[in-house]
């Protein structure tokens, strides 16, 4: 499985800025168009988990759909609707980091599963955010996907920070499935200032050496709640200086499936698309590798690729 956060710069405006990272944001309009001929070729199918906001071709055809109950961060920081929201222009011409109905329509034209990354990309770990205010957000995603002919099934945690008392709202609003994180405890979710440096450096190395094990799995149901397909690896971006390193990460991953198809175990990837906004040659040369292997694993030992909402069964 591959899912992959699609959010522009509804992720990240609260984190760094447009001259730092603008040139990631607007090299999705590249990427989007790459990623979907890719997995044509490859007859693959993917899980798009979209911000709803997304959804919107312009800022009138929006702002309908916006909750009237909004989370209450206590770090006001975190507040997407006072800060970011008086910076978006008025569609994806004028304004492609806060727009893009044109690559969404691509998606959805598609056969890969558009599922939601909440409303506004709401962190559900933050203090001063309710429950009843998650509920009103996932309300409007999925108000929004089905006015434009969407049924949403699946949801990713913006920044994974998966919020276990909030599953019975997913269910409550029929979205059936969630991605959950890897069992180390190295991705376990947390409150974004838990994120300390030695937390992120076990999660760098793992990303080169078996720190985590083989993070593929098996699906467990509970009645009362959604079904969660957990991630398996973050598909680290290409970087020129760890590029010397891009062989071990490419060698991990391949690993992980080949276990995972031995085992007859899920092996789930992730990533954002702004991930491959830059250097988008040697990150589609990098997934290009994983898939051909991925195809080989398919050959020898029956491996097949699943959508979230497939591999669920639904």
């Amino acid at each position: 499985m591959i899912s992959l956060d699609f959010e522009l710069l509804w992720g990240v405006w609260d984190v760094t800025t447009k001259k730092k990272y603008g040139n990631h944001i607007t090299g999705v309009s590249q990427v989007i168009p790459q990623l979907l001929d890719l997995f044509k070729h490859y007859d693959f199918k993917a899980t798009f988990a979209t911000v709803g906001i997304l959804f919107a071709e312009n800022r009138e055809k929006l702002e309908p759909f916006i909750p009237g109950i909004k989370p209450a961060y206590s770090n006001t920081a975190y507040n997407v609707y006072e800060n970011e929201f008086t910076n978006i222009g008025f569609n994806e011409t004028d304004d492609p980091y806060h727009f893009g109905y044109s690559l969404f329509d691509m998606i959805k034209k598609s056969d890969h599963e558009m599922a939601t990354h909440t409303f506004s990309h709401y962190f559900c770990l933050e203090e001063g955010q309710t429950v009843k205010e998650f509920d009103a957000d996932i309300k409007a995603a999925v108000k929004i996907a089905a006015v434009n002919g969407v049924s949403i099934c699946s949801l990713v945690f913006p920044r994974n920070q998966i919020n276990t008392d909030y599953l019975s709202v997913l269910k409550e609003n029929e979205i059936l499935v969630y991605r959950g994180n890897p069992v180390s405890w190295i991705y376990k979710p947390r409150k974004f200032a838990a994120e300390i440096p030695f937390i992120r450096l076990c999660r760098l190395v793992d990303t080169y050496f078996p720190i985590s094990g083989y993070n593929s799995f098996s699906i467990t149901h509970h009645v009362e709640l959604p079904v969660n397909i957990p991630a398996s690896r973050f598909l680290k971006p290409y970087n020129k200086k760890l590029a010397w390193l891009e062989k071990l990460k490419l060698k991990r991953i391949m690993n992980e499936m080949t276990y995972a198809a031995k085992n007859n175990q899920l092996y789930h990837l992730w990533w954002h698309p702004h991930n491959f906004g830059v250097n988008i040659k040697e990150n589609m040369a990098n997934l290009t590798a994983i898939l051909n292997h991925y195809h080989a694993l398919q050959q020898q030992y029956g491996f097949k690729n699943l959508t979230m909402k497939e591999a669920a069964g639904f």
